[in-house]
């Protein structure tokens, strides 16, 4: 089965945004289109840099592929640059520290370079340029806020992402990893995107990548004074 089921849910703001989108394409996810090709041809040359890195240190493939959830629960494949060693498995959550990490996907996943081929997955319609992140389907329930957040095409980057982007290393402090993402860090991270959806706007969309594009310069700033955004 290729989609989650969702259901009605209680009346919100955010709740009708997400149908509106839903019903049609909209004008801004044809521009986060337009504007993730472009990115993809200005980029392309340091692109084929960080492949180039991945195969002399760890050889191929150079892209890693996980099936997440999208808009209205519908399965995808979400692209990334592969920063992990092959053959070997693991949590489906990473913490600072994985053994599994490569040395450039160290680099990579210190700069958020590794999500640089998602402007793939905008470009096809799966995603979003700003909007909640995807999970993986075993962190997605059935729940009213799901139900609002599903109604959404996900986004490379939000709030939520700004704001806990240091998480590989709170969870690296976490006795149970997964238990404290799914306990903790997820429930926080849904409802920082239902407040970013209530008061969804094209500037608050553009204040978003900035500071995300701020974040992945300069990766050591704290995430905490990010967390009311």
């Amino acid at each position: 089965m290729n989609n989650l089921l969702l259901k009605p849910t209680a009346s919100s703001d955010a709740h009708e945004r997400a149908l509106s989108e839903a019903s049609s394409p909209s004008n801004g996810q044809v521009l986060s289109s337009c504007v993730s090709a472009l990115l993809l041809f200005v980029v392309s040359p340091f692109l084929l840099m960080i492949a180039a890195a991945i195969l002399i240190e760890s050889g191929s493939p150079v892209l890693f592929t996980q099936e997440r959830v999208g808009r209205n629960g519908i399965l995808f494949r979400l692209l990334k640059f592969r920063t992990m060693r092959q053959g070997k498995a693991g949590p489906p959550i990473t913490a600072r520290g994985d053994a599994r990490i490569t040395r450039v996907g160290k680099f990579l996943r210190e700069f958020k370079l590794d999500e640089l081929p998602q402007l793939w997955n905008v470009v096809r319609g799966d995603m979003s340029l700003v909007g909640p992140r995807p999970e993986v389907p075993q962190f997605v329930d059935s729940s009213p806020l799901w139900q609002s957040v599903l109604r959404v095409r996900p986004g490379i980057t939000d709030p939520a992402s700004i704001a806990y982007r240091n998480e590989e290393e709170l969870l690296a402090k976490a006795a149970d990893p997964i238990r404290f993402y799914q306990e903790s860090v997820l429930p926080a991270k849904l409802a920082l995107n239902l407040a970013y959806l209530n008061k969804r706007t094209p500037w608050l969309d553009f204040k978003v990548i900035v500071r995300t594009a701020r974040c992945a310069m300069f990766p050591g700033a704290s995430g905490s004074k990010e967390r009311g955004v």
